[in-house]
């Protein structure tokens, strides 16, 4: 079987098992379709959706494709997507690249990353409209640059192969990375692909730009040197491109300077420094960050301790969703350290922290995401040096719709490259430090 045959077969595949874990809605089919009926293009797009994956509902694509019409005519950006999907595979309508181009186009322009994506696909494989592998480049990158994992894949390719861009595989692994690091695992695969045959010119490209002022590559040499991953393992070089991009700003590089010298590796231990580079990424909203802070605090390391400093750090990163800063800050509660005792606060934050650990440990890495692709790397690296673990990285990406995109067929000739199933990614599992022992017992 061709390869671009088994890929359209495996996203057919994938953009069922996609639709099927965000389609909660289909479960009240009646309200839903009287809303449609009133002229609710939300609820028209969602009813599609419901007829299209048969969930709540006997599977009519037909119908489907009636209300998606309906809510595209509106505007809506989602079912203009949806129409060009199944124009593009189709599935549920006659195969038809011009139509799936026209929609996904109108998607597109409104900023939707699947019609950006998949308008891609349609010009780089010249299904619909002239194969133009600039534009194709300007619609992965749109879609990329919002997070959208396929995109990035997609844009790699492009640079691995010069195709409409000077051939660079350093971009091009920057662009595997991105992907890798939220689980996409064809991305992962071309990463692979590209250390496996071309680390010297990947390094090479990356100190080309790093001695530029990149800010990505200054940050991704970084994690080269601190890995050992193509070039000899050297935590000073390491330290010096983290320490160049997180003053220009990099919250990625702030967050590994902090933790470095909170003693982690073989980096000597500088509470004071890993106070003021926690800091800078705290101060830029990082959960992580103004958690570890939280425990400088705590602990009074490389500050005067201060239980409210601590209480006020806690506080930022657990209204933003940080389970471990839930926890710390629902056990200062509990023992009104640096705030009111108040043991319904207590079991409030509790509460809310193991929350979001029950769906992570009930589920698959598959479902929820993987941990990020270099700090495996770097964990097996350091785990004979330090039995604690890496930071997690800063989320970079925002989650795609559940339409399965079109991958196109460009990929390395080792391996199969058909698109995973998208869905709402949950944060990847924490890989911090374990907490110190005279914090309150998590």
């Amino acid at each position: 079987m061709k390869l671009l045959e088994r890929i359209t077969r495996a996203v057919l595949v994938c953009a069922v098992v996609a639709a099927a874990l965000t389609l909660a809605g289909c479960a009240s089919i009646a309200p839903l379709q009287a809303d449609a009926e009133k002229g609710d293009a939300v609820a028209q797009y969602k009813l599609g959706q419901c007829y299209y994956y048969g969930q709540g509902i006997a599977q009519d694509y037909g119908q489907a494709m009636q209300w998606y019409l309906k809510a595209a005519d509106q505007g809506n950006a989602d079912a203009q997507a949806s129409l060009g999907w199944a124009y593009q595979s189709g599935q549920g309508t006659a195969q038809d690249y011009v139509q799936a181009a026209q929609w996904s186009r109108k998607a597109a322009e409104q900023g939707n990353v699947i019609g950006q994506n998949n308008l891609g696909v349609l010009y780089q494989n010249g299904q619909g409209v002239a194969q133009d592998y600039g534009q194709a480049m300007q619609w992965y990158r749109k879609a990329a640059e919002q997070g959208n994992t396929d995109a990035q894949n997609n844009l790699g390719h492009l640079y691995r192969n010069g195709q409409g861009v000077a051939q660079d595989w350093g971009q091009a692994a920057r662009w595997y990375r991105r992907a890798a690091e939220q689980g996409n695992a064809n991305a992962k695969n071309n990463l692979d692909w590209i250390h496996q045959n071309s680390q010297d010119a990947v390094t090479q490209s990356l100190r080309k730009a790093a001695k530029k002022g990149d800010i990505d590559a200054q940050y991704d040499l970084g994690l080269l040197y601190l890995a050992g991953d193509g070039v000899v393992q050297d935590n000073d070089q390491a330290i010096q491109w983290f320490r160049k991009a997180a003053e220009q700003g990099n919250v990625d590089a702030q967050l590994y300077l902090g933790w470095l010298y909170s003693g982690q590796g073989t980096v000597a231990q500088d509470y004071g420094q890993a106070v003021q580079w926690y800091r800078k990424a705290a101060e830029q909203g990082n959960p992580p960050a103004q958690d570890r802070l939280g425990d400088l605090y705590y602990n009074g390391q490389g500050v005067a301790q201060d239980y409210s400093q601590a209480a006020e750090w806690y506080r930022k990163a657990a209204e933003q969703g940080d389970p471990d800063a839930q926890t710390s800050l629902g056990d200062l509660y509990d023992k009104g350290l640096g705030v009111a005792q108040d043991h319904s606060q207590a079991e409030q934050w509790r509460g809310k922290a193991a929350a979001q650990r029950a769906p992570q440990d009930a589920s698959s890495s598959e479902n929820y995401g993987l941990l990020v692709f270099f700090l495996q790397t770097l964990a097996d690296t350091l785990a004979d040096r330090n039995s604690n673990q890496q930071p997690r990285q800063h989320n970079r990406a925002l989650a795609p719709h559940n339409n399965a995109p079109a991958q196109h067929n460009n990929a390395p000739a080792s391996h199969n490259n058909a698109p995973a199933a998208q869905h709402n990614n949950a944060p990847a599992p924490r890989n911090d430090p374990p907490k110190q022992t005279d914090k309150p017992n998590n």
